[in-house]
């Protein structure tokens, strides 16, 4: 249910109780189907953000994993070929020839050394696995987010529908049951932006959030 038809369907109800509830409920209950439109519009809304904050940092986690490897290629690539130039290396070289030998052995190792880890740079394979990982726990939260947001929206359209049918029915257990929902979809909404993990660590027995997340990056680094 879009926030447009919402607020139409609204408007029909509010002309429903002003014709025929002597009692005041249609006029309650419209008032209570606008709150849920208002906080199913903001559910809604951050939503859609922590949607797009998971793609992002999905895109910058994959990165920031594809240009460690990288790393770690070239740092290989360097150190096999600094055994195989010591071991090639004959017993009788020229002093001339030996400082050259020495000299292009050190340069390799200082290149293989900052591509291990580089602290000034930041873009060494110890902080670059370091900040993948960050991302990718930044991303798995931003999509517990998301569920949570989706979830909560799902009930709050619920709960609408409901309400909207205890009008026509003056059924008081409808109204009830849009109240529960409403509370929860509420609550799973909160749950959104100040304990995304909340929900998962229930369905999952409070095994935290790690599992099955990242792990097609994460292994063997």
């Amino acid at each position: 249910m879009k926030p447009d038809e919402v607020a139409e369907h609204h408007e029909h109800l509010q002309h429903t109780a002003h014709g025929g509830d002597h009692g005041g409920n249609g006029k309650r209950i419209a008032i209570l189907i606008a709150m849920l439109a208002a906080v199913l519009a903001i559910v809604e809304s951050g939503g859609k953000a922590k949607q797009t904050e998971q793609l992002a940092k999905n895109i910058d986690a994959s990165d920031t994993y594809a240009f460690y490897q990288a790393k770690t290629i070239r740092s290989t690539v360097l150190r096999t070929s600094m055994a195989m130039v010591e071991a090639v290396v004959p017993e009788g070289i020229t002093p001339d020839r030996k400082v050259k030998v020495d000299k292009t052995l050190a340069e390799w190792k200082d290149a293989a050394d900052r591509y291990d880890s580089d602290p000034k740079g930041g873009e060494g394979r110890k902080e670059l696995i370091e900040k993948a990982k960050r991302l990718a726990t930044e991303r798995d939260e931003a999509a517990m987010a998301y569920h949570n947001f989706e979830y909560g929206a799902a009930a709050l359209q619920l709960s609408i529908v409901l309400a909207s049918a205890s009008v026509i029915t003056s059924m008081p257990v409808l109204a009830a049951g849009s109240l529960v929902l409403g509370g929860i979809g509420t609550a799973l909404g909160a749950a959104g932006w100040v304990a995304p993990d909340a929900l998962h660590k229930l369905l999952s027995g409070g095994h935290g959030h790690g599992d099955g997340h990242g792990d097609g990056h994460g292994s063997g680094h």
